[in-house]
């Protein structure tokens, strides 16, 4: 999602006493809280200037997930910060973390000022393919490092989406709380043997490959552009995993940009962006085309540099990462009907195209830009 910005006032700070309590500790002054920001996502964050001048991002790890989860993805950060800053590469970093404190779920970082997310910056027309490269080159970076490296010991458990239970059946709490948008989209779904027996498929090869330290939550969001310098962030998920995931994860944001028409403007989540005007099937289906064609060489343009950048041999990569961009269409389909009461037909299209490259692959590859070279 694009970041939106909020301002707190002071209370929101006062409710919160170990953030100061930290920053006091790490000797970086307190947060001025009048002139503290919070980016939208599932974590409270401050983003400000400390007392003694200092740029912090302040992140409390939420508890949505209980507090095992909470110290898992606490945990994964951290593993994420010390790999990516150990390896010490202008072509991979990160915004420095800090310090941390466990009990309180709260991480410290240096607050990269007036950086642009690639979301952002496809929003302006201004993510190019030299951009698309260098994200490339980073994400094949991030495929290499020594994972015995990582302190805390880096996380190995699968990730958990697409769950295959809930493709049978959803929860009699998780139903109740559907938008109408989202039970017609479960609706959708709960038909389709053969788009579970897909995803079935998907996860049995995603288990059978092999496993690299692996974002788990790639989005344009997650790619920072300061001062000329690309950063990398948020390593909740961080772990051991199939590179398919991270690669069809990027590629789907493209993907799903094009066929939903969000292009110099709004989010891939935004349930409004297209309102005013509900396209016909035919104008879907040309303007998806037409974007696609924009987008492919970014995402040619990402591949070719991550293969320079991660050489090792991974049969079938390009079929799994085309199968995953299919996953994040529907999952960005997800995203939408969560804020929805109505199903857009733009959204609806970007589930079938989802489908169909799950469905088969390998017919989808050289469409969405991922040619297999070696």
């Amino acid at each position: 999602m694009q970041a939106q910005r909020t301002t707190f006032t002071p209370s929101d700070l006062e409710v919160v006493p170990a953030v100061n309590a930290l920053l006091g500790q790490l000797g970086v002054g307190r947060l001025k809280t009048e002139e503290v920001e919070s980016l939208f996502g599932r974590n409270e964050n401050w983003a400000g200037t400390t007392s003694t001048g200092a740029g912090v991002f302040v992140k409390r790890v939420s508890l949505d997930g209980g507090p095992e989860d909470a110290a898992l993805r606490m945990a994964r950060s951290r593993s994420f910060a010390t790999l990516v800053t150990g390896l010490g590469s202008p072509d991979l970093a990160t915004p420095e973390l800090i310090g941390y404190d466990e009990e309180s779920r709260v991480l410290v970082f240096r607050l990269l000022e007036g950086a642009r997310t690639f979301a952002e910056l496809a929003a302006d027309d201004d993510l190019d393919a030299g951009l698309a490269a260098r994200a490339g080159r980073a994400t094949g970076l991030l495929h290499e490092l020594d994972a015995g490296k990582a302190h805390p010991p880096l996380d190995d458990t699968p990730f958990p989406f697409p769950n295959l239970g809930l493709l049978r059946a959803l929860p009699l709490a998780g139903f109740l709380g559907l938008t109408f948008a989202e039970v017609t989209l479960w609706g959708i779904l709960h038909r389709d043997a053969e788009l579970a027996a897909a995803l079935a498929g998907l996860r049995a090869a995603e288990e059978a490959a092999p496993r690299v330290p692996a974002h788990c939550d790639l989005r344009f969001d997650q790619f920072l552009l300061a001062d000329g310098a690309l950063h990398l962030t948020d390593g909740e998920e961080f772990r051991k995993c199939d590179a398919a995931r991270d690669i069809g994860s990027l590629a789907g944001e493209w993907l799903y940009r094009a066929v939903t028409g969000i292009v110099g403007r709004g989010s891939a989540d935004d349930p409004d962006v297209l309102a005013v005007h509900e396209p016909t099937h035919e104008e879907i289906v040309a303007r998806g085309v037409r974007e696609m064609d924009r987008v492919r060489p970014l995402i040619r343009a990402f591949w070719s540099a991550y293969r320079s950048v991660r050489t090792t041999g991974d049969p079938g990569l390009a079929a799994r990462a085309t199968a995953f961009a299919g996953w994040h269409m529907i999952d960005r389909a997800m995203a939408t009907a969560a804020r929805g009461s109505r199903l857009p037909a733009v959204t609806r299209a970007a589930m079938g195209i989802g489908r169909t490259a799950l469905l088969a692959p390998q017919n989808f590859v050289g469409a969405l830009g991922l040619e297999e070279n070696r």
